[in-house]
């Protein structure tokens, strides 16, 4: 570097040259010697990396096993778990207590503005408790339905889960969703009823509700206020006298399972992993289970809540783990990690996330595909729920069909797209995977399977090919105040819903349960349910099958063509109106013609809408002056004919903007 001061090169052109170099490394390096005489951006830099080097590495082999507890927070949306995860990490002096701490975990900006959490965050906190120094690892998790595979993941690095209900609300749809997943696990369940200070609070009603649904006793509930920050130590020390400390075997070869992870353009991959057997530090040799690569581990260290590096991780621990992994797909979620040369069992991992939603997804330009791609590659290394298929359009060229867990989940990634990689993207409308069972031998030979699943309305086969159509079903859970029940249960019948459970939880709330066709319930249930229930009821969902439907494909026509981009499954009973709605769309997108422009909606040879974009049209009687009709009867006649050789001959390009108006999801519903 000094060689570029030498050249003439200013120094700080040189430093950010070494700097950039460094960090490519993935490590800070001191600077090269003289550095006496050096101006102000050097001994700065100096300063930055003497103090990253008495960042002394924490000595974790001081924790035994009997003194870790790994728990997560679970609840509903906006119940309070990230407020009581910001005061668990005040108590136990893992932050400074200041009035700017709200959410420390939540650290995406889409979390900052929508108030919600999105991603699970891990925070490791030391706290002293009768003599003994406990090593707690906490995992902040999401509370709405579409992140419940982050819930799901998060519970297999924990023993324990605070149950948080909120002492105003009580117990909601994603509550009960939430409790079954950790009592499936077998995890130990502490009840935790926050907000108590709340002028409405009801903490009493809210342990029946506990002890009615969940048949935990009122006894075991500890009453809370995570923003005052009352009775908050009572719920460590509940941790440590409930939560079984984790079953693991230090002596045994290290397996890891890596429960989430992210990537630094600089560090590659950095891997969540939840210890369960051996030790790991840096320097050692591992070898991925999924895909057999050997790599160096470069640090481990625990998240408190930043990174923190240690010595040593131990089994039971929770940390992180960079080995330079470059590659997006060398560090798969639920991939067990190993030493090298000392094969084990690989741990059962998860069950692959199910998608409920699938939508296209194509570059605003056709320049940008490669930038585009990079960016879904390395946001569904983070978000793992994401499924991804190579996809093309003649109107919006290629791109890919994502598959998301529900509609939010969706909204998000786009929105992370363009917050966190600057990427502009064309969503079309939603749609959700269909089955046919086919009943051509011909096909089933082609298709190598009798039942095949459909996530692009396009390849949809004909009814004469096929046996039966089948579509995704769910089983909803809705919690309402009573007085709503009617307007529900109304709403539930329009989307063509079945009931069936109908519980009073208490005296004034009813718990409904409903099987609902998946593609009713996807685009604009929930704000539905909100606006007439006075944003009182709560719905979650969980996948329950598929059933036979009469479903139809609909095409849309524009003078008789076909549009492949716009062709759209429906049920039988819905096709009439949504071929209105996407005929009246279209009708105000395109551009009028010179002929005249037929927008049809057709499932097979049978029109069921139309609307009609007039042509523009030239006045040809302007220059008569009076005179006999049939002279203007003759011009008129000679016109109409000029204008259907027009339409015989005329192509309608249909414009890409007029296209993405109509495949847009709705921003009205």
């Amino acid at each position: 570097m000094w060689t570029l001061v030498g050249r003439g090169w200013s120094h700080g052109r040189a430093l950010a040259v070494w700097a950039a170099g460094t960090a490519q490394r993935g490590r800070l390096e001191p600077l090269p010697t003289p550095t006496r005489g050096a101006p102000a951006e050097f001994r700065a830099w100096d300063r930055l990396y003497t103090s990253a080097e008495r960042k002394e590495k924490i000595d974790m082999s001081r924790f035994s096993v009997e003194n870790i507890r790994n728990f997560s927070i679970i609840a509903h949306v906006d119940h309070g778990k990230s407020t009581l995860a910001d005061r668990l990490l005040e108590l136990t002096g893992t932050i400074d207590k200041t009035k700017n701490n709200k959410q420390v975990l939540d650290k995406l900006q889409v979390e900052r503005e929508r108030g919600i959490t999105v991603k699970a965050q891990t925070a490791s906190l030391f706290y002293n408790w009768e003599g003994k120094q406990y090593l707690l690892n906490l995992i902040d998790t999401p509370g709405h339905v579409d992140f419940s595979y982050e819930v799901s993941r998060s519970l297999s690095a924990c023993q324990g889960v605070l149950l948080v209900v909120d002492a105003n609300e009580g117990i909601q749809a994603q509550t009960v969703a939430n409790f079954f997943l950790a009592f499936e696990a077998q995890l130990s369940v502490i009840p935790v009823i926050n907000k108590i200070d709340l002028k409405n609070a009801d903490p009493e009603r809210v342990e029946k509700q506990i002890e009615k649904v969940f048949d935990i006793p009122s006894d075991e509930c500890i009453k809370i206020s995570a923003k005052l920050g009352t009775n908050v130590e009572r719920v460590l020390q509940a941790v440590i006298e409930r939560i079984p400390p984790p079953k693991v075997h230090r002596k045994n070869p290290l397996r890891a399972l890596v429960f989430d992870s992210t990537f630094d353009q600089y560090r590659g991959v950095i891997a969540n992993v939840a210890l369960f057997d051996g030790v790991v530090s840096k320097g050692d040799k591992i070898v991925s289970a999924h895909t057999k690569k050997i790599h160096e581990v470069n640090e481990v260290g625990v998240l408190n809540p930043n990174e923190q590096p240690a010595h040593k991780l131990y089994a039971g621990q929770v940390g992180y783990l960079i080995a330079g992994m470059k590659d997006v797909t060398e560090a798969q979620i639920g991939d067990t990690l190993y030493l090298h040369k000392q094969p084990v069992e690989p741990l059962p991992g998860f069950k692959s996330a199910k998608p409920m939603v699938f939508a296209g997804m194509y570059p605003i330009d056709q320049s940008e595909y490669n930038n585009l791609k990079s960016a879904i590659e390395k946001l569904t290394i983070n978000d793992s729920s994401v499924t991804v298929h190579r996809d093309s359009s003649l109107a919006l060229g290629a791109g890919w069909r994502l598959g998301f867990l529900g509609l939010l989940h969706m909204e998000v990634f786009n929105q992370r797209l363009e917050q966190e990689y600057n990427a502009s993207v064309i969503l079309t409308t939603p749609t959700v995977p269909y089955k046919a069972v086919l009943s051509s031998a011909k096909l089933i030979k082609e298709y190598r399977e009798k039942e095949i699943t459909i996530i692009n309305p396009a390849q949809f086969p004909e009814k004469s090919k096929v046996s039966e159509y089948l579509e995704p079903v769910v089983l909803g859970t809705i919690i309402t105040p009573d007085e709503y029940t009617g307007k529900v249960m109304m709403l539930c019948q329009a989307r063509r819903a079945v009931q069936k459970n109908m519980i009073f939880i208490d005296q004034n709330r009813v718990m409904l349960k409903y099987l609902f066709p998946l593609n009713e319930i996807v685009v604009d249930f929930y704000d539905s349910l909100k606006s007439l229930s006075s944003g009182y009821a709560s719905f979650d969902y969980e996948d329950a099958g598929y059933q036979t439907a009469e479903l139809v494909k609909m095409d849309i026509l524009l003078n008789g063509n076909i549009v492949e981009e716009l062709i759209t499954i429906v049920h039988k009973d819905k096709a009439h109106s949504v071929g209105k709605a996407i005929c009246e769309r279209l009708k105000d997108s395109l551009p009028r013609q010179l002929f005249e422009i037929a927008i049809q909606a057709a499932i097979g040879s049978k029109i069921i809408a139309r609307e009609t974009v007039k042509a523009y049209r030239k006045n040809v009687l302007a220059k008569c002056y009076g005179g006999d009709i049939t002279r203007k009867m003759k011009l008129l006649k000679r016109q109409a004919e000029g204008k259907k050789k027009l339409r015989k001959v005329g192509n309608i390009e249909v414009p890409r903007d007029a296209f993405i108006k109509v495949l847009k999801t709705q921003s009205d519903k």
